[in-house]
């Protein structure tokens, strides 16, 4: 945390851009873990995830910060985050069968309010009354979104995202406490080997063999997931972890446009109402994070 006075007084632009491009990359990312997702067990895409990444990072983390980089690192943390990754992208992927990915959006995104919620204790920001309310208010929305009837609350795969994005919020606040001291790479590089090893591991006895057809989605989605992980990464460690968090948001966007284009989906009336409510919250709680921080700035 080296930013100066001046940057908590006016947020750069540079987090901001690297959680929208984040967000659209892991949004292309999804999709391929959609295609995926019927075909192979949970744990083997969430392996297939880490694996087809694996290589690329590696080569960029050589070639940047090289092996000694790798090994330097805060081992607990790296482990904790890595054992989120391997349950939220389990999660992800079970949720994904059965949901549009409209509607698996609209539910995580109560990870924002949760890294808001988080920071708190975790990290040591300070969130007001004010916005202690927007975060209830979001939390309604997803429980409007999460209806105890229909596709929601009552069904496995509702619950799965929702539990992937509990592990999603807890994984952002490592990210903060890793970035003082730890570089990027070894945050992607190790979150990636973890997950490849654990998953793989965990789903030995029901691999199923990879069609030759999903070989060029698999590699897709090692390529834009490593982009879309520096991406995040670097916003979390450049940024606010309550100022980026509910940039999550526009993923919404690509969601639909995905779902429209790809199967022919749309959200339903009561999906859109609940992620209007979360995403107004995740707004206003953006406007009082900018206030927090002018008032914080000494004349």
């Amino acid at each position: 945390m080296t930013e100066t006075t001046t940057t908590h007084a006016r947020p750069r632009a540079g987090p901001v851009l690297y959680m929208l491009v984040a967000v659209a990359l892991f949004a292309l990312m999804d999709t391929g873990l959609k295609l995926l997702a019927p075909h192979y067990p949970p744990l083997q895409v969430a392996t297939l995830r880490g694996a087809s990444a694996l290589p690329l990072v590696l080569g960029w983390t050589l070639a940047t910060i090289g092996a000694r980089g790798l090994l330097r690192v805060h081992w607990p943390l790296h482990l904790l985050r890595g054992a989120l990754g391997v349950v939220m992208m389990a999660c992800f992927v079970y949720g994904l069968r059965t949901l549009p990915l409209s509607t698996t959006y609209a539910i995580t995104f109560v990870a924002p309010l949760l890294v808001t919620a988080m920071a708190v204790p975790l990290l040591g920001e300070r969130v007001g009354p004010r916005r202690w309310i927007a975060i209830f208010v979001g939390l309604v929305g997803v429980l409007v979104v999460l209806r105890p009837t229909g596709q929601g609350m009552m069904t496995l795969g509702g619950l799965a995202i929702l539990l992937a994005a509990v592990c999603y919020a807890a994984s952002a606040i490592t990210v903060r406490l890793l970035a003082q001291r730890d570089s990027t790479q070894a945050m992607v590089f190790w979150l990636m080997l973890i997950l490849t090893l654990v998953g793989g591991a965990l789903s030995w006895r029901e691999w199923i063999p990879i069609r030759a057809g999903h070989w060029w989605v698999i590699a897709g989605i090692g390529i834009v997931g490593t982009l879309a992980q520096v991406a995040l990464t670097e916003a979390f460690r450049r940024g606010e972890a309550s100022m980026i968090a509910p940039l999550e948001y526009t993923a919404l966007v690509w969601g639909v446009l995905l779902d429209l284009t790809l199967w022919h989906v749309l959200p339903d009336g009561m999906t859109w109402l609940g992620a209007a409510i979360i995403v107004t919250s995740g707004l206003y709680l953006l406007k009082r994070e900018r206030v927090y921080l002018e008032d914080a700035v000494p004349p």
